[in-house]
C-alpha cells in the first residue's frame, strides 16, 4: 500500500524567509511559489510544501518530532559547516550512531542531516540495542 515518504508540508509565519532558508541555505530547488505557499524539491523526488500560517509561532516544540535529510558521509562535514556559517541553531547533540546534525529552520521546525540508512541504524542497534528493543526485519536491506 504505502511506498515511501511523499512530501512534507510545513506551516510557516513568514513565507519569504522560509523559502529563502530552504532554497539558499539547504539548497532545495524552488519549483513553484504563490501568495500563500511554495513547492521546493530535491533531485531524489523528495518535495516540500511551505504554507503561510500566521498562527505558527517561532518557538520550537519540545517534543522529538523532526525531519531528516540524507547527506553523504563525504559531504557531511562541509554541509554542517555550511549550515553553521548560515547561523542555524542546533537543537540537540548527536547521541546515535553515525554522523547526525540537528538544527532548526527559521520557524523552529526541527531538522536533521543524517548519514546512513535503516540498515546502518539497525546494525548499530544489533551491537548496542536500546532498552527493550526487538529487531525484526527491514525489507529494503535484508536485515532481520
Amino acid at each position: 500500500m504505502l511506498k515511501g515518504l511523499n512530501h512534507l508540508t510545513l506551516a510557516v509565519p513568514d513565507l519569504a524567509r522560509s523559502v529563502a532558508f530552504y532554497r539558499d541555505t539547504l539548497e532545495l530547488t524552488l519549483n513553484a511559489r504563490w501568495d500563500t505557499g511554495a513547492y521546493l524539491s530535491l533531485h531524489d523526488g523528495f518535495w516540500l510544501c511551505l504554507t503561510a500560517d500566521e498562527h505558527r509561532g517561532t518557538t520550537p516544540h519540545p517534543e522529538y518530532t523532526h525531519y531528516a535529510f540524507t547527506v553523504t558521509a563525504d559531504g557531511f562535514t562541509s554541509a554542517v559547516e555550511h549550515l553553521r556559517a548560515h547561523g542555524v541553531a542546533e537543537w540537540r547533540q548527536n547521541r546515535s550512531e553515525g554522523d547526525l546534525f540537528y538544527f532548526l529552520d527559521p520557524d523552529g521546525h526541527k531538522l536533521e542531516l543524517h548519514v546512513g540508512d535503516p540498515g546502518s541504524r539497525l546494525e548499530a542497534c544489533r551491537q548496542k540495542p536500546y532498552a527493550g528493543m526487538e529487531i525484526l526485519t527491514c525489507p529494503d536491506d535484508g536485515i532481520g
